[in-house]
């Protein structure tokens, strides 16, 4: 391929057809300036035609050859600046092909072979193009508008000057432009650009909406809890420009074989010219060795791949990362908050007194004010069984203890069990590995206990069985939390190795010395940045907040499913196995036609088209990483 650089750089680079945008100076259509030296190539072969029946035939050779050489002289520039970036040795071969002919003599040959290399810069465009897709239209509906509501009424403001506690009006059909909460009744946002769900998703009043979601309702008014800067979109735009830009240690494979690959061509090639005695032969053999599926076809796999990860709200961030998660042999996962659900859930009501939905109604209106993680648990579950609301007076708190208050005339206690009451009678079991309980008494007398505790995900299981058929050697369980409480959850879901009662530090530790490798790390939290980065691929769950995680991994889950990790497991491996196919196709079809041109049997123009078939082959085949996953049964 002549021209451009592999697509892992800029689509806008001088003088090559990956351009998306028009030529704003020349005012020229966009199809015309997008595909300029397609169409000139085209003009020249049509004028060197007519002068070919004209008076002036003579002229049509040095028409051609001077057009033809001047393509050469700039793909001659473009190979200089890719050997600068380490990406050399196929460039030349398209360079000689045109020299060759000319010199030969076989204008028309030269012509058709530049035309086919040009038209193949214009396929690399449009393939460009159809495989970023999902990425740009996640870049494209970016909020740029906010409407803020003061004293009644509405002023327009850019998204970048809104502040946290701004009121913000949200009309339908419009992005929310900045993380907040829903005032007033609830509404529903499509957030489907964000977390890949295709469902509508119901947010009530108080509830978090992210920067990006789509108000599916009628108008709705939020406050700002972040800026534009800080907010969830912003993060995903930026993770996504950086997975777009970047250029993997596959494709500098691919420049590696290219370089065999030329010195090949070019040993058949004069080998054809000195035993049949003919230098035609090189040309003809030259004519069909550029192997464009190793500067086009290979990182257009990449960008497919990242672009359908993308799309199913994971964020690869390079094609250096998809390539290590491809050939990932272990598995290490952090637990709460990844193979759990990170915050503790009401499991039973245990009841020594009285009914299960009062005594828990008592224990939520004491805990209603309180912003500890167990209390908001209790509420909540109250909330979910539709237990009658009760009112609770002078609530006062003891810190690290639980809390007390006034019901109906009653003191109710809520919190450990030496606090609500003097003496524990002996009647409740000991609580399991990973088990919490708030005790609720009246006047003194204990009424029960609520057993709280952090759920595994519902996917978990899933994934660990399914990280395993994909060829996963090895799964471990790194986590902080006590022996115990890890090997419960480790047995629920299947992992069979646990490493508990780590810090930070010691996760390192631990990522460096496991084998085989490469090893992926997956969580999230601040606490999980280290880890995250110290990985050959971290992998951090949720990004909702985790930004120390995000930013240190090479891998971001946009949404609370576990089972995503698996999906970027999977979309890699096949991305990378259809990159090798098509290197495979590109370059065993090329000495396939070399061996038949060396042979005189393949005269260049048909040698060119053959060649660009080839390139299309391999492309067509390489867009094919870009398809959805099946669906798992």
């Amino acid at each position: 391929m002549i021209g451009p650089a592999p697509l892992t750089t800029s689509e806008s680079q001088a003088g090559s057809e990956v351009s998306t945008a028009p030529d704003s100076r020349s005012g020229a259509p966009e199809w015309l300036s997008r595909y300029r030296y397609v169409w000139s190539t085209l003009l020249v072969a049509a004028l060197v035609g007519m002068l070919g029946l004209s008076p002036w035939a003579s002229s049509s050779r040095w028409i051609a050859s001077g057009y033809v050489l001047l393509i050469a002289a700039r793909s001659g520039i473009s190979m200089l600046k890719s050997m600068r970036t380490g990406s050399w040795g196929v460039d030349v071969l398209a360079i000689a092909a045109i020299v060759a002919t000319v010199a030969l003599g076989d204008y028309w040959a030269a012509l058709v072979v530049v035309l086919m290399l040009m038209s193949g810069e214009a396929l690399e465009a449009f393939a460009a193009r159809r495989a970023r897709s999902e990425l740009r239209a996640l870049m494209s509906r970016a909020p740029r508008v906010a409407h803020r509501l003061t004293a009644g009424k509405t002023a327009d403001l850019p998204v970048d000057a809104v502040l946290p506690g701004d009121v913000l009006e949200v009309k339908p059909g419009e992005s929310v432009p900045v993380d907040a909460e829903v005032m007033g009744e609830g509404a529903s946002f499509d957030e489907s650009s964000i977390t890949g769900e295709s469902l509508p998703v119901w947010r009530a009043a108080g509830e978090q909406v992210l920067s990006g979601a789509v108000n599916t309702d009628r108008l709705v008014v939020v406050r700002a809890t972040a800026t534009a800067r800080d907010s969830q979109y912003e993060t995903i735009v930026a993770l996504v420009r950086s997975a777009a830009d970047s250029k993997a240690p596959f494709v500098r494979l691919a420049d590696r074989v290219a370089i065999p690959f030329t010195i090949g061509a070019f040993s058949i090639g004069v080998l054809a010219w000195l035993i049949s005695g003919e230098p035609a032969r090189l040309a003809e053999v030259l004519v069909v060795a550029t192997p464009c599926p190793l500067l086009i076809a290979t990182p257009v796999a990449f960008i497919a791949g990242m672009s359908r990860a993308a799309a199913r709200g994971v964020i690869v961030k390079g094609g250096g990362s998809l390539e290590q998660l491809a050939r990932v042999r272990t598995v290490a996962f952090d637990k709460t908050g990844t193979l759990t659900q990170g915050s503790p859930r009401v499991d039973r009501v245990e009841v020594v007194t009285g009914g299960a939905d009062t005594m828990l109604a008592l224990a939520a209106a004491v805990e209603s004010d309180s912003a500890h993680v167990l209390a908001r648990a209790v509420v909540e579950e109250a909330a979910r069984r539709g237990t009658s609301p009760m009112s609770a007076d002078h609530v006062v708190e003891h810190l690290a203890l639980g809390a007390r208050g006034w019901i109906g005339g009653q003191e109710i206690s809520v919190g450990k069990l030496d606090f609500v009451v003097e003496d524990a009678p002996p009647t409740l079991a000991a609580l399991a590995a990973g088990e919490t309980a708030v005790h609720v008494a009246q006047d003194g007398a204990l009424l029960g206990r609520i057993v709280l505790t952090d759920e595994t995900r519902a996917e978990a299981r899933r994934t660990v069985a399914g990280l395993r058929a994909t060829g996963v050697a090895r799964v471990v369980m790194l986590t902080g939390d006590a022996h115990d409480t890890a090997a419960r959850i480790a047995s629920q879901i299947g992992i069979d190795e646990v490493r508990s009662g780590l810090l930070p530090a010691d996760k390192v530790l631990a990522v460096r010395e496991l084998t085989p490798r490469p090893v992926m790390m997956v969580g999230d939290g601040i606490n999980d940045a280290p880890v995250l980065a110290a990985a050959d691929v971290g992998v951090a769950m949720g990004a909702r907040g985790a930004t120390a995680a995000s930013e240190s991994a090479d891998v971001v889950v946009m949404v609370e499913d576990l089972e995503r990790v698996l999906d970027a497991v999977l979309l890699s491996r096949r991305t990378v196995r259809i990159a090798y196919q098509s290197i495979g196709i590109g370059i065993g079809l090329s000495v396939a036609l070399m061996l038949v041109a060396s042979l005189g049997v393949l005269p260049a123009v048909v040698g060119a088209a053959l060649q660009e078939l080839v390139d299309v082959v391999a492309i067509l085949n390489s867009l094919r990483a870009g398809r959805r996953l099946p669906d798992r049964g």
